[in-house]
C-alpha cells in the first residue's frame, strides 16, 4: 500500500513536479544501497527469533510514523507557505521513516526468501525449492494485486488523507498477526530450529583458530624483524598486502568482495539493471499518470492487472523450469520482458494522452510475465550456486546493488522532473533492460557454449 500510495501523496503535496517523489525515492534507495550489505550480515549473525522481532517491530513502527507525517501534510495543504520549516521537517520524517521501513523489510526478505526457504527444502526433492519460490512470489504479488486496488478506491472515492490514516492503522494492527504467523512457522518446522542452533553454537575450532592466529601473528612479527634488516621491498609489499586485508575486513567491503567472487555475478547484475527503470508502477510512473489525469482507481486496477500477470508468471515458471532448466528459463523470460516493453516505447509517439497512458500501462503490465519469471530464475540460481556461509551476505549485497540502480533512476527523476519529459526516462529505462538482456545472454553462452539448439530446429523442419 505504501509503495503505491507514496507517489500520489508526494505529487499531491507538491503538484506539477516529480521532485518530492524523486527525492523520496533517492532517500529510500540510497539507504538500501548503503546499508543493504550490513543488513545481510546482521541477519547472518542474529538468531532467527531476534531477526523476526527486529524486522517486524521496526518495519511497522516506521510505516506508522510515515503515515502519521503524511496525514499531517495532507491535512495542512498550505503548510509549505505558512511554516516552511515544519513542512521540511515532516517531509524529512516521511522520507527517513520510509527508508527505515524498507531496510527492515529487506531483513525479512533475506531471512525468508534467501535463508528459510533453502533450509526447509534441504533433503527434499529438487522441485520443492522451485515450487516454494513460486508460492512465496505469488503471495507477494497477490498483495501487490489487492493493496493498490484498495488504496486506489479509498483515494478516489474518499480522500488521500483517509488512505494515509488507513495505512497507519493497518501498520499498527498487523504487526502482532504477522509475528504470530512467522513464529508458528519457526516452531512447526524442526529444520529451522536446528539451523538456528547451528548459528548460535560456538564452533569448537574457533578457539583453536584464535590461538593459531595469535601464533601466526607472533611468527609474522619475528619474520618482519628479519625482513627489515635487508629486504625492505618485501616488507613494503607485505605491508600493502596487510593494509588490503584490513580494508577487506570492513563489513561493507568484505561483503562486496564475497559477492564479486560468486559464479552467478552476471545474472545478479542483470537482475539489478532491471531496477534502473521508471517502466513499473512505481513512484515516478504513478505520479506522472496522476499528473496526466489518469484516475487513481484506474492506476490501481492497472497495477492489479500487472500483479495478476505476475501471479501467472509464478504458475508458468515451475512448468517451464522443469522442461528447459533454470538458466534457459531466465533467457526466455528476459527477452520476453524486453519484447513487451516495446509497446511502452511506441506510446511515446502517440499524440492522444489517454491512449498513450493506456499503452504505457498495458506494456508495463504484460512485461511482468517475463520480469517475475526472470526474477525467480536468478534467485534460484543464487540459492543453488551460493555457499550456505555466504547466502545472507550475498542476498544483502544483491539488494544493495538493486537499490543503487533504483537510486540512479530516481536521480534521473530529479534532473528530469518535468512530467512532460517522462518519455526521456522511458527511453533510458528501456536501454537498461536491453543491457540486462544482453549481459544475461553472454552468461548463458559462457555456461552452455551455445544459445539455440540449431540441430533440433533443423530436425524439426525436415521432419515436418
Amino acid at each position: 500500500m505504501w509503495e503505491f500510495s507514496v507517489g500520489l501523496y508526494m505529487i499531491s503535496i507538491w503538484p506539477e513536479s516529480l521532485l518530492l517523489a524523486a527525492i523520496y525515492g533517492v532517500v529510500e534507495s540510497s539507504s538500501t544501497a548503503l546499508f543493504g550489505p550490513t543488513v545481510g550480515q546482521l541477519v547472518d549473525k542474529l538468531t532467527y527469533p531476534k531477526v523476526l522481532r527486529l524486522w517486524l517491530l521496526t518495519q511497522n513502527f516506521s510505516f506508522m510514523t510515515a503515515g502519521a507525517a503524511v496525514t499531517i501534510l495532507l491535512s495542512c495543504p498550505n503548510l509549505k507557505s505558512t511554516n516552511f520549516a515544519a513542512f521540511i521537517s515532516l517531509i524529512s520524517i516521511t522520507n527517513i521513516s520510509g527508508a527505515v521501513g524498507v531496510l527492515s523489510t529487506l531483513a525479512g526478505t533475506i531471512l525468508i526468501e534467501r535463508e528459510w526457504v533453502v533450509v526447509i527444502s534441504e533433503g527434499q526433492p529438487p522441485g520443492l525449492l522451485t515450487r516454494m519460490n513460486s508460492v512465496i512470489r505469488r503471495i507477494d504479488l497477490i498483495c501487490k494485486l489487492f493493496a493498490p486496488m484498495v488504496s486506489g478506491f479509498i483515494i478516489s472515492f474518499v480522500s488521500l488523507r483517509a488512505s494515509s490514516v488507513a495505512f497507519g492503522l493497518l501498520s499498527t494492527i498487523s504487526v502482532w498477526f504477522q509475528y504470530s504467523l512467522f513464529v508458528s512457522v519457526y516452531n512447526g518446522i524442526p529444520s529451522l530450529s536446528e539451523s538456528n542452533q547451528r548459528r548460535i553454537t560456538p564452533k569448537a575450532s574457533s578457539s583453536w583458530g584464535d590461538d593459531s592466529e595469535q601464533n601466526y601473528s607472533a611468527l609474522e612479527g619475528e619474520t618482519s624483524k628479519f625482513c627489515r634488516k635487508g629486504y625492505s621491498t618485501s616488507a613494503e609489499s607485505s605491508q600493502r598486502g596487510n593494509c588490503a586485508e584490513q580494508v577487506l575486513k570492513i563489513p561493507l567491503f568484505g561483503a562486496w568482495k564475497t559477492y564479486l567472487e560468486q559464479e552467478v555475478l552476471l545474472p545478479g547484475v542483470s537482475l539489478a539493471l532491471l531496477y534502473f527503470t521508471v517502466l513499473s508502477f512505481g513512484i515516478l510512473m504513478t505520479a506522472t499518470l496522476e499528473w496526466e489525469g489518469t484516475p487513481p482507481f484506474v492506476i490501481g486496477i492497472a497495477r492489479g492487472i500487472s500483479a495478476t500477470i505476475g501471479i501467472a508468471a509464478t504458475l508458468v515458471y515451475p512448468a517451464l523450469q522443469s522442461r528447459i532448466s533454470t538458466i534457459r528459463t531466465g533467457l526466455w523470460s528476459i527477452w520476453s520482458q524486453w519484447t513487451f516493453l516495446l509497446v511502452c516505447v511506441a506510446s511515446i509517439w502517440v499524440k492522444d494522452n489517454h491512449v498513450s497512458a493506456y499503452m504505457l500501462m498495458g506494456g508495463v503490465a504484460t512485461s511482468r510475465l517475463g520480469l517475475w519469471m526472470f526474477d525467480l530464475a536468478v534467485i534460484q540460481q543464487m540459492q543453488d550456486e551460493v555457499p550456505e556461509s555466504d547466502r545472507c551476505v550475498v542476498g544483502g549485497v544483491q539488494n544493495s546493488l538493486q537499490s543503487i540502480l533504483d537510486l540512479m533512476a530516481y536521480v534521473m527523476g530529479i534532473f528530469i522532473s518535468n512530467p512532460q519529459d517522462f518519455w526521456k526516462l522511458m527511453i533510458l529505462s528501456f536501454l537498461a533492460v536491453t543491457l540486462s538482456a544482453l549481459l544475461y545472454t553472454v552468461y548463458v553462452y559462457r555456461v552452455r557454449k551455445h544459445l539455440i539448439h540449431w540441430e533440433k530446429i533443423c530436425c524439426w523442419i525436415f521432419d515436418s
